[in-house]
């Protein structure tokens, strides 16, 4: 069974897309999307005035930020839809190998915007079906073919927890907290939360999470496996860079390979065999592009003693 990616674009975000199918790993469809970022013009957007997502190209290495600091870096309907369009972007540039997804002004992301939701300016349609169309924030049910690692500071707090949860790897600084903020207001986790923090931390820490609330500081969620790594505050978005830049130096087709059987053994397989024989399947075509030239490199003497090159 193949993972599945939104086929189809919500009629209200319709407009706002010019897409055609692409074909990616997994078997997955995506829609590619005609972008105002790096990701597709090749310009950097930088942090220019109105623009809720910015995104810079570093390398291999694609940056997107929310540009919302003065709402703690909540998202709003705009905000999605920017962020599904540069995460979409950077997984069909060919160029890219890694995005780094953070917040401006200090903080991750704070969730939703409550006060849009309190006082919406038009028609709110949340794409009920998930194959059909973005979450509410944007691109939570996304299922990326390359890593995303994502840089966190000061808050990332109710849907910006789900946001974090969404990426595969998460740098946390020192200060930052995390939590199911929402619990106090009655909004409930539709972007993934509920889905990805039992696989990230298991059921009983994702229980105490979802049912009280509560903050959890960095080191907490390093014992609990939500953060990857802790670093002093003001330094998440560049050990996230010089991480993804270390991920982008691999050969990609079997990193993204193994990747793709975590996944699915993780989300998908109904079985142990099952899963072994996707890991076996998915992985087996690498050996002759990537494994082989590999070994050669060792026989020659490269990487002996565990050392990295």
């Amino acid at each position: 069974m193949a993972l599945r990616q939104f086929c189809k674009l919500t009629p209200v975000l319709a407009a706002n897309y010019q897409s055609k199918t692409f074909r990616l790993p997994r078997k997955t469809t995506f829609f590619a999307v005609k972008s105002y970022s790096t990701a597709n013009g090749g310009k950097d957007t930088g942090a220019a005035a109105g623009q809720t997502v910015v995104s810079e190209r570093r390398g291999s290495v694609f940056l997107v930020a929310i540009n919302r600091p003065e709402n703690r870096n909540a998202v709003n309907q705009e905000t999605g839809r920017r962020l599904v369009k540069e995460l979409l972007a950077f997984d069909s540039d060919p160029d890219l190998n890694v995005a780094v997804l953070y917040g401006k002004g200090g903080n991750f992301c704070a969730g939703y915007d409550l006060k849009e939701l309190a006082n919406p300016a038009g028609p709110r349609k949340f794409e009920q079906d998930v194959t059909k169309g973005p979450g509410p924030l944007g691109p939570s049910r996304l299922q990326l073919s390359k890593p995303l690692i994502a840089a966190v500071s000061g808050y990332a707090v109710a849907g910006g927890l789900e946001l974090a949860a969404l990426a595969d790897l998460r740098v946390v600084e020192e200060s930052a907290i995390m939590g199911v903020f929402c619990r106090r207001f009655g909004v409930p986790l539709l972007d993934g939360g509920s889905v990805r923090l039992p696989r990230l931390i298991g059921l009983s820490r994702a229980l105490d999470l979802i049912l009280t609330g509560r903050p959890v500081g960095a080191q907490e969620a390093l014992a609990f496996g939500l953060a990857n790594r802790v670093v002093p505050d003001g330094q998440a978005l560049q050990a996230a860079v010089e991480l993804a830049e270390r991920i982008s130096s691999f050969p990609q087709e079997c990193l993204r390979a193994d990747r793709t059987s975590a996944m699915y053994s993780c989300y998908d397989a109904a079985s142990y065999t099952q899963a072994m024989q996707f890991e076996f399947d998915n992985g087996a075509p690498v050996v002759s592009a990537e494994s082989i030239p590999g070994a050669r490199k060792f026989a020659t003497g490269v990487g002996r003693g565990g050392k990295f090159f």
